[in-house]
């Protein structure tokens, strides 16, 4: 039987809400329905930005923004709603993401001695539910915590579904404010992980020197020279040397730990450094997919590779990464059916479907958790 399902996302760029309504009809990756974008209101994204670190009274606050978050999660809805002509009653469930504040995965840094993994996602789902009448799935990261796992990336099983394709090795990379890659080996084994930043400092140094949210198409960027050394001191980063199972955020990748950076090279011009920042998202995604577990066949086995999330409307990035991995052919997911700025909002209805059908939503070959497991809280109407 098939159900309808809403999956909501509010990245690491927090630069708005993607909300995906969506049908599924037993194990496919399913249809979407409708599509709506939401810019994040600027009080809000002021209030999630200063979550990410330690402040005052921020339990208080963390609440406050997880209500404001419910209610705009919700706006979204019913936009959907109008745009697919169904109602709340027709809708099974809303896949929500919740805004990553923290993510202290197994292995992290700051978990010293025998510190306990945590992630925390910043959401209010059961005003979520008051305000659209639909159940809501949410805090989808936990239990994979829970059983040992990094928790990120959730979306490679939902990719296996979408992309995957009997006897071909194909990559899946999302670039968002973290990226994100899925290994979807040939021999149908899947594997995957966050490969470094996506647009996280691209965004943040972009607003900071043209006051504009983000770096449209790469234009600026494109207009400088990468920097050598700049370039070698951001790859020297102990967390792009892991292997295996990894995640990784915002706390990691910040303009505070840029800016120490660049106060031991000379002054460098600031569209110099956006340039250098962009090769710095090419060259980690690149070397990810080129050192990743791609089987007896090795990464020569890698027939294509599907980008989605934001970057993919940035052609610094798309070029770069072509010419960085040709002769593998890299293109937007939207030539196979899913528009780039759809898929990750589409996995988390799809991860809300896996739910209600008490079926796992993540991969332990990717996070490292101790098996299978149903994924998220529920929250009824």
């Amino acid at each position: 039987m098939a159900v309808h399902c809403i999956g909501l996302m509010s990245g690491t760029s927090l630069d708005g809400v993607d909300g995906v309504l969506a049908t599924f009809d037993g194990d496919d990756a399913g249809r979407v329905r409708a599509h709506v974008y939401q810019p994040m209101p600027a009080s809000l994204r002021t209030a999630l930005l200063a979550l990410q670190t330690p402040g005052e009274d921020e339990l208080h606050r963390a609440q406050q923004a997880g209500w404001a978050l419910a209610e705009l999660y919700a706006d979204v809805v019913d936009r959907l709603l109008h745009k697919a002509g169904l109602a709340a009653r027709d809708v099974a469930a809303i896949g929500a993401h919740g805004q990553t504040v923290r993510h202290c995965p197994p292995g992290h840094p700051r978990l010293d001695g025998d510190a306990t993994p945590y992630t925390i996602q910043v959401l209010a789902p059961a005003r979520l539910a008051e305000c659209t009448g639909i159940a809501v799935v949410a805090d989808l990261r936990s239990r994979d915590v829970a059983a040992g796992g990094q928790a990120a990336p959730l979306v490679p099983a939902f990719h296996r579904a979408a992309f995957g394709v009997p006897g071909q090795a194909v990559a899946v990379v999302n670039l968002g404010g973290i990226a994100n890659a899925t290994l979807l080996r040939a021999d149908g084994q899947v594997r995957g992980f966050d490969t470094g930043p996506g647009n996280v400092l691209l965004d943040a140094w972009c607003q900071r020197h043209t006051g504009q949210p983000f770096d449209a198409d790469g234009a600026w960027g494109r207009q400088g020279t990468v920097h050598p050394d700049l370039l070698q001191a951001l790859l020297a980063d102990p967390w792009l040397q892991k292997r295996g199972a990894r995640s990784t955020g915002r706390d990691r990748y910040t303009l505070e730990g840029l800016d120490a950076l660049l106060r031991r090279l000379e002054p460098l011009d600031p569209v110099d450094v956006q340039a250098t920042l962009a090769a710095l998202t090419v060259e980690t995604v690149a070397r990810a997919l080129m050192e990743g577990d791609w089987g007896e066949a090795g990464p020569g086995s890698l027939q294509r590779v599907l980008v989605c999330g934001g970057g993919a409307r940035n052609r610094q990035l798309m070029n770069g990464l072509a010419e960085r991995l040709w002769p593998v052919p890299v293109e937007p997911t939207d030539a196979h059916g899913w528009p780039a700025p759809w898929v990750e909002a589409a996995a988390f209805a799809w991860l809300a479907a896996q739910h209600l059908q008490g079926r796992a939503g993540n991969v332990p070959e990717v996070t490292g958790a101790a098996g299978p497991r149903i994924l998220g809280a529920l929250y009824p109407a």
